[in-house]
């Protein structure tokens, strides 16, 4: 097989946050889109990063958390709350290691 063959465009996969307790706190599941593949400098330094090293997990996993046009979540001072933050770092986190 071709190696060009494997290579293609990320492509943005929809994540739904539908445990009990964000339904409870929400009234919903939230959504949220990722990109399922990232460039390899993006994926190493995030590979490389240690417990020592949360803050730049969180940062980075920050810059992946997409609305359904591929654009960032939070910009222009815009934050989530903290425990949903958390848990859509988890599920980057899950994406990434797919």
């Amino acid at each position: 097989m071709n190696l060009k063959n494997l290579a293609s465009k990320p492509q943005l996969v929809k994540v739904t946050l539908d445990d009990e307790d964000t339904i409870e706190k929400y009234g919903e599941a939230v959504e949220f889109w990722v990109y399922d593949k990232q460039p390899i400098e993006k994926f190493v330094k995030f590979a490389g990063a240690g417990e020592e090293d949360y803050g730049k997990i969180i940062e980075f996993c920050s810059e992946l958390i997409l609305d359904s046009d591929g654009n960032k979540v939070m910009t222009d001072g815009h934050v989530l709350p903290a425990n949903l933050f958390m848990k859509c770092v988890n599920r980057v986190v899950e994406q990434l290691g797919k």
